[in-house]
């Protein structure tokens, strides 16, 4: 910002001040004749002239001396007012400038947009750098990425600031801070083995420039980082955004979809919104509302007769984050799940998922326990035709490329695991009670194991990643962990055993009772819903932008094409399961997946981030570091760029202007 330095007294002021009435009266004095021999005609045009001149209450006429002077003058008094102009001073020494490229930094209320405005602000701190300073660029959202490792080069520094580019993600600044602590403190990275180790302190100033929209950094210290925050975003910033976007088919109508919205107002005024519908690029919908703020605000549309297809909701709004005024749904039509059930004979557990429930969900198919030992088995585990399979009371030699549920048995273990990623099941208890359930887990959502009672089971061990989902006084008795793209749910203990009764009659005999309360059906229907059926309205629930999907193929080992929704084209191999994990997910907008040249599957693309959509700055902007609190500073250690040397400059040409026309007019 301008500043300025009073270098007079308020009476010199006021002395200086009536300079320029002074100039401008000395045109209207009258002139001091002299005789001289002129022609007749001459004289008279002079006397009109004289007349012009020494009438003080006429129009002064135009006097190019006159406004060189009082010009003189004003750079006089601008020059002895020392203005300056306050910027950011580089410390100097070795610097790592971390700049946010969130997908709130592409708001609008810093012209072009604060990420444009923090790279100006980098920029002239480049401008600054002396002989035997570094620097390094890192930019961050919720990874962080090195742009320019340290050079003291800062036309290489402003080349690759030019190239930081803004992004739809939410952000996270630990690990850009991982990747700074990695090359300042000695002998250790921040956490990964794969960081940049040292084997001296480098000490390293940090100027994060961000609008600090992350949540406190907690677990980390700075060692010899010192953190300098350079706040961005205006106090009048205001934003509308979708933050939710799905689809239901009416329970009684299926040709009836239901597609919700769920928008909120972050900005201090109630704001009028005009959305539009779109199914396929085609308009089918459009509706005014009014959203107050700071209160979300839901908003439902009616689709008849839409089995498939892609849709598209859109905001017109003139807030100032246009990444979140737009949402994507594909809906797809239902799909049943494959699901194979191996088990010795489980009455309560065939019947549950022979339901009509169940079999809207998936098509079951039950096996005896020597099936596993057949080749038909081998080769279905193994070209992953399965969306689940469940072992009951029995586990195989090799898990399949499947999601699985295995009851009362651990998962084998592969030798290539270590034991510490390897499930484990400890020795049998009697009469474990149930004290906790994960009741957010999508498997454990409405149920009440409260009235359950376990007759024995065996405590698990999971190995690291897993959830625990039911805890007993003994330990976990259920829990479920990733395996590659898949999930494992296993539980501790059997509903139904077998036993031999005296003259070898086999009978069965319940490990819990659970198979008699209502929970029991609804814990399988949730099983069925998460493992083997993809959801009615929609291929799959939007991700947000950076998240990985499992792409499957019709096929094991074919090449999938993603098409991105600005056109890029990725290439990706399959295994023999025909599954993938596909992670570049970084545009907003619908993604299609190819195989053979024609697409088969699409997926979603959305913010969906409250706290990217709230643009809004702190009132107090600052970041939390571990225990330290580091403070916004717009102004930290001021570098006062003075410019009345240039105003002396610019005076000293103007005055020789004004004496060359003097002298032309008089010589």
């Amino acid at each position: 910002m301008p500043d300025f330095t009073n270098m007079l007294s308020w009476p010199q002021w006021v002395i200086l001040g009536l300079v320029p009435p002074a100039i401008v009266l000395l045109y209207f004095l009258k002139l001091k004749r002299r005789p001289i021999v002129v022609p007749s005609t001459y004289l008279w045009h002079k006397s009109i002239e004289d007349l012009h001149v020494n009438a003080v209450w006429q129009r002064l006429r135009r006097n190019i001396l006159l406004w060189l002077q009082l010009l003189l003058i004003a750079l006089a008094m601008g020059a002895l007012l020392r203005p300056s102009w306050q910027g950011l001073k580089f410390l100097g020494g070795r610097s790592i400038f971390l700049i946010d490229n969130s997908a709130s930094m592409s708001a609008t209320d810093e012209k072009p947009s604060r990420l444009e405005e923090a790279k100006r602000q980098v920029r002239d701190l480049l401008e600054q750098m002396r002989s035997g300073d570094a620097a390094m660029l890192i930019s961050f959202a919720d990874t962080a990425r090195v742009e320019q490792s340290y050079t003291n080069d800062a036309d290489q520094l402003e080349k690759a600031l030019k190239n930081i580019r803004p992004t739809a993600r939410c952000t996270s600044l630990l690990e850009a801070l991982k990747l700074a602590s990695g090359l300042a403190n000695p002998g250790r990275s921040a956490y990964e083995s794969s960081d940049t180790r040292v084997a001296e302190a480098l000490p390293a100033t940090v100027y994060i420039f961000s609008d600090g929209k992350f949540p406190p950094v907690t677990g980390f210290s700075l060692g010899n980082l010192k953190p300098k925050f350079v706040p961005l975003g205006s106090a009048g910033a205001r934003n509308v955004g979708i933050l939710a976007l799905s689809a239901e088919r009416n329970e009684t109508r299926p040709d009836w979809l239901q597609v919700y919205a769920r928008l909120e107002n972050f900005s201090a005024e109630k704001q009028t919104v005009r959305m539009e519908l779109l199914l396929d690029g085609q308009l089918k919908d459009a509706d005014k509302v009014e959203v107050a703020p700071g209160e979300p605000q839901g908003v439902k549309f009616d689709l008849l007769g839409v089995e498939s297809g892609t849709l598209r909701l859109r905001l017109k709004t003139d807030d100032q984050l246009p990444v979140d005024d737009k949402a994507y749904l594909v809906l797809a039509p239902p799909r049943r799940g494959c699901v194979l059930l191996v088990t010795a004979g489980d009455e309560p557990l065939e019947m549950v998922l022979q339901t009509s429930s169940a079999k809207e969900l998936a098509e079951v198919r039950v096996e005896p326990v020597s099936y596993l030992a057949t080749k038909k088995y081998a080769a279905e585990a193994d070209t992953g035709i399965f969306d689940l399979v469940i072992y009951d009371g029995c586990r195989p030699k090799k898990m399949p490329l499947a999601n699985t549920l295995l009851i009362g048995e651990p998962p084998p273990s592969d030798k290539a695991t270590p034991p510490s990623g390897r499930w484990r099941a400890e020795p049998s208890v009697v009469l474990p009670q149930i004290i906790d359930v994960d009741a957010i887990h999508p498997l454990m959502q409405w149920l009440d194991l409260g009235d359950v009672t376990l007759y024995g089971g065996r405590p698990l061990t999971p190995p690291p990643g897993a959830k625990t989902l039911v805890y007993c006084d003994a330990g976990p008795m259920a829990a479920v962990a990733p395996r590659d793209v898949y999930e494992d749910l296993v539980l501790g203990f059997r509903i139904m055993e077998n036993q031999t009764a005296a003259g070898g009659a086999a009978r069965q005999i319940p490990g819990t009772d659970w198979y008699k309360k209502a929970s029991f059906p609804v814990f399988f229907r949730n099983l069925l819903e998460y493992f083997s059926r993809q959801r009615a309205q929609s291929t799959r629930d939007p991700l947000q932008p950076g998240r990985a999907v499992t792409l499957e193929a019709p096929q094991g080992g074919a090449v999938l094409q993603v098409r991105t929704p600005t056109g890029k084209k990725i290439d990706l191999k399959t295994g023999p399961s025909g599954r993938v994990l596909f992670t570049d997910t970084k545009e907003i907008g619908i993604y299609q997946v190819l195989s053979g040249g024609k697409t088969f599957q699409r997926f979603a693309v959305d913010l969906f981030d409250p706290g990217e959509s709230d643009i809004r700055p702190n009132p107090s902007p600052s970041i939390k570091v571990g225990d330290i609190v580091v403070a916004g500073e717009n102004r930290w250690q001021a570098d006062r760029k003075e410019i009345w040397k240039y105003l002396v400059l610019i005076g000293l040409v103007v005055l020789g202007i004004e004496w060359y026309i003097y002298n032309r007019r008089i010589f």
